[in-house]
């Protein structure tokens, strides 16, 4: 039998005042309305956070130099990444499991990054297939974050199948041999919630965690991903 099949309900959207404005915003209500497991995943680092502060701390010390004087009735942040014409030379980064956060999850991004004419990199471990996510927002630039399996051949056909969806590039990772040691997710025994799975992985066991104490994730890693 697979997992159960829970609906989750649709969580309301904040506007007027209530309505959040930036990132520190954001992520105040991300710790009010997620559980402690999965704040945890997106909130934390590895270890004692040092690399997750020194991020924090470059982005804080960056400005912008001011022009005067000059004509801006035609400004244009329009770039070209790997032959893609984008509106401004930011792309949306792949991140894991977004169904943790909010019920559409991974395609919810697809049509936002899709309105914003920028790239959406997809993780290997997104919780919508890859090629719904094409489908949700067809045509839109996207690249395919991609880990090596030591099954080479799952590998193999995540490739293949992100070729055949539209995808514009493989993003490989390379430097996870291990999983960083995230303390929260230690301290919250983290798995995948049990309505959720994998969804680029459907009925082969790459789709689920199995969580024998501490951290699943941890385990999932060590268990599937080669070194």
């Amino acid at each position: 039998m697979g997992r159960p099949v829970i609906e989750p309900e649709m969580p309301p959207v904040l506007t007027g005042p209530h309505a959040p404005v930036n990132v520190a915003e954001f992520h105040a209500l991300a710790k009010a309305k997620l559980t402690p497991m999965v704040y945890g995943y997106f909130s934390s680092g590895a270890d004692d956070q040092q690399t997750l502060q020194d991020n924090e701390e470059g982005y804080r010390r960056l400005r912008f130099r001011p022009r005067v004087l000059i004509d801006v009735s035609n400004a244009d942040m329009m770039t070209e990444v790997l032959g893609v014409k984008i509106s401004f030379p930011l792309v949306v980064a792949p991140t894991a499991m977004q169904k943790m956060a909010h019920p559409e999850g991974e395609l919810a991004t697809a049509r936002a990054v899709a309105k914003a004419d920028t790239v959406m990199g997809l993780s290997s471990w997104s919780t919508t297939a890859l090629e719904d996510v094409e489908a949700e927002a067809p045509g839109a630039p996207k690249w395919f974050q991609l880990y090596v399996y030591k099954d080479r051949e799952v590998t193999k056909q995540l490739v293949m199948r992100a070729e055949a969806a539209g995808y514009k590039a493989i993003a490989l990772t390379v430097d996870t041999p291990r999983l960083g040691r995230r303390e929260a997710d230690i301290k919250n025994q983290f798995n995948l919630p049990p309505h959720l799975t994998m969804g680029n992985f459907a009925m082969l066991k790459q789709a689920n965690m199995e969580n024998e104490g501490g951290s699943g994730l941890a385990s999932y890693v060590a268990s599937l991903i080669d070194r």
